[in-house]
């Protein structure tokens, strides 16, 4: 994420520009002018949104008077490898992100543009990335290889179970002979840094021990922490009005313009040091558990998202979530409550207004209709959302990385010869 106040006066002229970029509403031209996403071949997805301060004023409800904050426009993307490698090949190839952020504070069109970017990045809580290690070069090369290989299987039934591994070997001579034509790529995977594995190796074992350093504490300090808890949950108030027809009008036009969806909500904290302390806690641990358990396609019991981060904004007294999914947000809702709905509340139960929680994870996002309609309030339009392979969702790249699997394979069963044709 980069991310900067937009200048007074400037808003207005900052949303025609982003609209610019669009093929439709919201949805990104992947060859516009301004950022043309697809010459970034490490980049699985992008948005640009502009955060208001507009529900700040649900402060009120805790007798507090709401801080003015300032409008934010935030560029977040997906990327594979190191962020500051993507960072630094846009400044050097979409020189448009200075004619984007010449709308905010303190950017200096005479200076250095990926100086300015370095310096307004910020780090997520927490995130999710649905298969670690999957690249967009890989989904794209093995999209194409399924195609190519679905155009060529015979369309009728295999005579004898023997003759399904004969089929395949005779598939793979002809994906050989297209890769050595120039037809097809299949770009063996990149080894993974020794500095990554020691990093995510340093974290798998620093969390824990700072967990069990911390424990005689919380020993001591959970008949308090518990009566805060409950006090809290038991007094703080609901604010989960019907949205406004026009703004649920709006997030709606710019849904479903693909397989998969977005999706950026914004809320402020509940006041006062336990909230902050306990968020900030809690997704410590949500990170942990994306970063070392949550690795191969799953996020609890859901399988439907590509990329979920968490981000402080204003000294944590605010949090913005952005996701990438697929299926309709009906369904992405539907998703959270019936499978992880205690996760959901586990975090977000800690936002002013969320519906009341019972020890943290009961009750809150299980009451359904006020939980859909917290979140449809706190959803913030996306202005510009780019997807580097659109009509592509998480059931088929996990396909088509099975069918180069077994493509690859030296030998393979008749049973398993004729399950891997029927991935075709």
């Amino acid at each position: 994420m980069v991310v900067a106040p937009v200048a007074a006066g400037r808003q207005a002229a900052l949303r025609l520009l982003l609209a610019s970029m669009n093929a439709g509403p919201g949805l990104a031209d992947p060859d516009n002018a301004v950022v043309p996403f697809r010459a970034f071949e490490r980049l699985h997805f992008a948005r640009l949104v502009v955060l208001d301060d507009a529900l700040q004023v649900d402060l009120e409800a805790h007798g507090i008077r709401p801080p003015r904050l300032p409008t934010y426009l935030a560029f977040i993307g997906d990327c594979d490898g190191p962020a500051d490698e993507v960072l630094a090949d846009l400044a050097q190839r979409a020189p448009g992100l200075a004619i984007i952020f010449a709308h905010c504070e303190g950017f200096d069109a005479n200076g250095d543009l990926l100086a300015w970017l370095r310096a307004h990045r910020r780090p997520s809580a927490a995130s999710f990335v649905n298969w670690v290690g999957r690249t967009v070069r890989q989904i794209r090369q093995e999209s194409a290889l399924q195609r190519a290989l679905a155009a060529r299987v015979p369309r009728r039934p295999i005579d004898a179970p023997a003759a399904a591994e004969r089929l395949r070997k005779d598939l793979a001579a002809y994906v050989a002979a297209e890769v050595q034509a120039g037809r097809l790529a299949l770009t063996p995977p990149e080894p993974t840094p020794l500095a990554w594995q020691l990093a995510k190796l340093g974290h798998l074992v620093a969390v824990p021990l700072l967990g069990l350093v911390a424990l005689p504490f919380l020993i001591v300090l959970t008949p308090l922490l518990v009566a805060l808890l409950r006090t809290r949950e038991s007094h703080d108030p609901e604010i989960c009005p019907r949205p406004v027809t026009a703004d649920l009008a709006l997030l709606q036009e710019l849904e479903d313009r693909d397989i998969s969806n977005q999706y950026t909500a914004l809320g402020a904290v509940k006041p006062g040091r336990f909230r902050r302390w306990l968020l900030t806690v809690l997704l410590v641990l949500v990170d942990y558990a994306c970063r070392h358990v949550f690795t191969r396609g799953f996020l609890g019991r859901v399988q439907t998202i590509h990329f979920a981060h968490w981000f402080f904004f204003d000294d944590k007294t605010r949090v913005v979530f952005v996701s990438n999914y697929d299926g309709s947000h009906q369904g992405y809702m539907d998703d959270f409550i019936n499978k992880v709905g205690w996760g959901l509340n586990l975090v977000f139960s800690n936002g002013v207004g969320w519906p009341r929680t019972r020890w943290l994870i009961l009750g809150g996002s299980r009451i359904e209709q006020k939980f859909k309609h917290y979140q449809r309030r706190h959803q913030v339009p996306t202005q510009v959302w780019y997807k580097a392979y659109p009509g592509l969702a998480l059931v088929e790249l996990k396909r088509n990385q099975r069918i180069r699997q077994g493509l690859e394979q030296a030998t393979m069963s008749d049973a398993q010869a004729l399950a891997w044709l029927r991935l075709l």
